[in-house]
């Protein structure tokens, strides 16, 4: 693939990709902690971290450090796979994948605990619809994350840059088309965490909202979202 010239500097890079880093986290255990403070299947959560707490709460103990694991885990497998799918082995994009995952898994397990201890359960129809917001708000803040450091490009969460290859490689830079064919691995974590504890509490409305809008929400984010900040790094023929 040919690369474009990168039009900022690296130092703006990673200053995007920081921001970018946390607003990932928070909103990945947002919509974790708002699916478990109502009823059990209402809400779920994003459709990535459905599936990953799925096989949390199936083989790891349902805890916060068990999360990170999870999440820690998949990253690699699907960095793995990353290299596959872009047909060349390149081990400095594959252990900048990994080295993703160490602060996104520290920054889960942070706000995991955070959002945890300070949520009240869900009493009443306002509280419910509240949540609900936040459900929403926490994909929607998982994708204009995606949005940002895909297009800084300095590393990238392994299943982010598995729909950035789908995207660009072999979509011709739809970020909606990318994202469903994306969710193809989650879909059979989650499938095998089900049959090992048949618990339905991860997916719901949320996970719904992720499967339809998320990729979406991306595409719009690159346009609205720091719109100045142009995909960097990628082939200059697809760029969006």
């Amino acid at each position: 693939m040919q690369k474009s010239n990168r039009t900022i500097s690296w130092g703006t890079a990673i200053a995007y990709f920081a921001f970018s880093l946390v607003i990932n986290s928070m909103g990945n255990v947002l919509t974790i902690a708002t699916s478990q403070k109502i009823h059990p299947a209402f809400l779920g959560s994003a459709y990535w971290t459905a599936a990953e707490n799925g096989w949390n709460m199936s083989f790891m103990g349902n805890t916060a450090s068990g999360l990170s694991w999870v999440f820690f885990i998949v990253g690699v497998l699907i960095a793995v796979l990353n290299m596959i799918l872009d047909r060349k082995i390149n081990l400095w994009k594959f252990f900048g994948n990994i080295a993703f995952m160490v602060p996104f898994s520290l920054l889960i397990n942070v706000f995991s605990t955070w959002f945890n201890s300070i949520m009240p359960e869900a009493h009443g129809f306002g509280m419910i619809i509240f949540y609900v917001f936040l459900n929403f708000l926490g994909v929607s803040l998982i994708a204009v994350a995606i949005s940002i450091y895909q297009r800084a490009n300095v590393v990238l969460h392994p299943a982010d840059d598995l729909m950035q290859i789908l995207r660009f490689k072999y979509f011709k830079g739809n970020a909606g088309i990318a994202m469903w064919v994306s969710y193809i691995p989650p879909t059979i974590i989650g499938v095998v965490a089900l049959i090992a504890l048949p618990n339905f509490s991860n997916y719901g409305l949320g996970t719904v909202f992720a499967f339809l809008f998320q990729g979406s929400i991306t595409g719009w984010g690159d346009k609205h979202i720091f719109p100045k900040l142009k995909h960097q790094g990628i082939s200059a023929s697809t760029e969006v």
